[in-house]
């Protein structure tokens, strides 16, 4: 893939989205200056002298309590942002023919000689043949017909698609008349478009592989890294400061070694072995490393069974390298080609971040594809049959527990969809709700995330509230499914904090990751006071802190993968993770890059995999890289490298 169209194109299209939605902004009234109040009367709402309809109230309050919640600024990012990644969204999947209408949204058919790729859209030629769950057919005809009304006809066409899309991935998403919504800048038509800016800068053949997903994120933000970079770094800004794409040879090596090692040391046999060019094998061990092996490697394992962590997931591109070494274990063991997308993401893969558009993205990348092996995998998603464990990880500061506690009203007769006299009961005193142990855990899990965008996940949850949380998480989703109207709403307020500490709770047999990098001298202090309470000694760096945590969410023999700064194997200020890493863990195989072998990264890198196990003899593979200038010869040396000692060790 050539990234230069999308390096060129992705800083210019987040401060272009950023403008559109500040004027849309302005609008209804909101600006960085103030908020002018809204009210309604009869059939219109009214903003200062100006008149809207009424539907834009609803959507205008929700505007309001964002901007008081997070800030004008980073309200206007964050609906940039969401925009940005919806467009590109049903860009790749108009490219790939994944809507079920089958019109191209953004651009005009691919041949269309007349009109040009980026020409009129398809959708708007073909308006009246379109079917989209809430589309106002009548109106759409209306505006059709009148022929001076493309913007407002195409406007009703892109809503209608998004909300079609609401039901298969509402985490990208969201649903009808929400303040995002509110922000789709205008002049969507126009040939100076943000659509039409999409469709020509980049080109179709850019769009064929889903790792193009993880490029525009690491572009969009690559501005926004360069302010932040070399300062003491606030939470909001965290993510761009320390998100760092992965080259891809690396998320081969680091799944190939860790997943792809644990299923080897079963099935050494499998077939597996000749889809993995990254794979180092462990070649011959002494007689007490093979009797250990021999005692701890499981003797089968159930493909469904394989629980895989990325706690800090970005885009999605580990996750998507796990997607396709999963996929083939599963076709080994003989699973029905149709069953295996869904079974991968229910049972197998579960990512987080702190970043809501890198989680956007990375849950987008897996449904995409899973939507390539599995044509109905939309449907099967509203369906309830499957289901996405990739999360942004939220805070949980605003919320009134004693409220929500009372809307559920879990020990009432919720099954009947009847709420009355809901304070009448001993639920109205709170002394009866904190003798509730599903209340407690609550509360628990609540003040655990108050500081969620800044700790993400060095924030513990005992294991042992692993099957309390997965309780109360599908209590919570039944309610939402059949609850009363209070009850659907509070179930489905607190459904995202549950789910989230139900992941941090678990334990993995495989932890992957590219952990952020920040030393102490760029932290806030709030993030030194946190790593030097619960991660004293390894709180020089937040990659420290992550191996460490990582760790923790392992099972006993979990196989888990790193890339970070070499710094760890030399420096005195590391040396107590040094210690534990080689006294108390395994190393399986290392790689250290070039000093500069790295583009976009300010300090020397290696990665590398290790068994959450102590096996002293154990005689791993090291690869070096020092002798290879440059970035572009990193991966094809170590490929070199690796396929001629395994050579050898044959």
């Amino acid at each position: 893939m050539n990234t230069a169209n999308i390096k060129r194109y992705a800083p210019k299209a987040r401060n272009a989205f950023i403008a559109a939605v500040t004027k849309q902004a302005a609008r209804y009234g909101v600006t960085a200056q103030g908020i002018t109040p809204i009210e309604q009367r009869g059939d219109i709402a009214l903003i200062g002298e100006q008149a809207f309809p009424k539907s834009a109230f609803q959507p205008r309050k929700a505007l309001e309590r964002r901007v008081e919640q997070l800030g004008f600024a980073q309200a206007m990012e964050q609906a940039a942002y969401s925009w940005f990644n919806r467009l590109c969204a049903i860009r790749y999947m108009e490219v790939h023919g994944y809507l079920d209408h089958g019109r191209r949204v953004l651009s005009g058919e691919k041949h269309d000689s007349a009109d040009g790729e980026a020409g009129t859209p398809q959708i708007l030629h073909d308006c009246l043949d379109i079917d989209l769950p809430g589309l106002d057919k009548q109106k759409v005809t209306d505006l059709k017909l009148d022929g001076t009304k493309d913007e407002e006809l195409y406007r009703e066409l892109l809503l209608a698609q998004c909300h079609a899309l609401h039901e298969a991935m509402p985490f990208l998403f969201e649903a009808v008349d929400d303040a995002t919504e509110l922000l789709l800048p205008d002049n969507l038509t126009k040939t100076d478009s943000l659509i039409r800016e999409l469709v020509s800068a980049i080109p179709e053949e850019d769009w064929q592989d889903v790792e193009i997903i993880g490029w525009l994120y690491q572009f969009y933000i690559s501005e926004k890294k360069d302010q932040v970079i070399g300062k003491v770094v606030k939470s909001e800004d965290i993510p761009a400061a320390t998100q760092l794409f992965t080259p891809n040879w690396i998320v081969q090596y680091l799944v190939q070694n860790s997943v792809g090692r644990q299923w080897l040391q079963t099935y050494p046999d499998s077939p597996l072995r000749n889809q993995m060019p990254y794979y180092i094998e462990p070649g011959e061990q002494p007689p007490e490393v093979q009797a250990q092996m021999t005692e701890t490697i499981p003797a089968s394992i159930d493909p469904e069974s394989i629980k895989v962590l990325d706690p800090a997931c970005g885009s999605g591109h580990i996750l998507t390298e796990v997607y396709k070494v999963l996929k083939a274990i599963y076709e080994e063991r003989g699973y029905r080609s149709r069953d295996i997308p869904q079974l991968i993401l229910k049972h197998n893969l579960f990512g987080l971040d702190i970043d809501d558009r890198a989680g956007q993205l990375a849950g987008f990348a897996l449904m995409m594809l899973a939507r390539e092996d599995d044509r109905r995998l939309f449907s099967r998603v509203a369906d309830g049959d499957v289901t996405l464990n990739v999360l942004s990880l939220k805070e949980t500061g605003h919320l009134d527990l004693p409220q929500l506690w009372r809307d559920l009203n879990l020990s009432g007769d919720w099954q009947q969809g009847s709420s009355q006299s809901l304070f009448e009961n001993d639920q109205a005193d709170l002394s009866a709700a904190s003798a509730d142990e599903r209340y407690q855990l609550l509360e628990r899990t609540l003040e655990r995330f108050n500081e969620a965008k800044t700790f993400g996940s060095l924030i513990e949850v005992p294991k042992e509230e692993a099957e309390l949380l997965k309780g109360l998480r599908d209590e919570l989703e039944r309610l939402l499914l059949n609850g009363d109207v209070m009850q659907k709403s509070a179930a489905g307020i607190l459904l995202p904090y549950v789910r989230q500490a139900w992941v941090l709770s678990q334990r993995y047999d495989a932890v992957i990751a590219n952990p952020p990098y920040m030393g102490s001298k760029y932290q806030a202090p709030a993030v030194k006071k946190y790593l030097k309470e619960a991660y004293k000694g390894y709180e020089k760096d937040l990659f420290s802190a992550f191996i460490i945590r990582n760790l923790g969410l392992s099972k006993e023999g979990a196989q888990l993968g790193f890339m970070t700064p070499f710094v760890w194997m030399f420096i005195s200020s590391y040396e107590q993770l040094r210690k534990h890493l080689i006294t108390e863990k395994t190393i399986t195989s290392l790689i250290q890059l070039e000093y500069s072998g790295f583009d976009g990264a300010t300090v020397p890198i290696c990665t590398f995999t290790l068994e959450n196990a102590y096996n002293p003899h154990f005689k791993g593979g090291y690869v070096r890289l020092s002798d290879f200038r440059g970035a572009a010869q990193q991966g094809p040396r170590a490929l070199e490298i690796i396929q001629a000692a395994n050579e050898v060790g044959k």
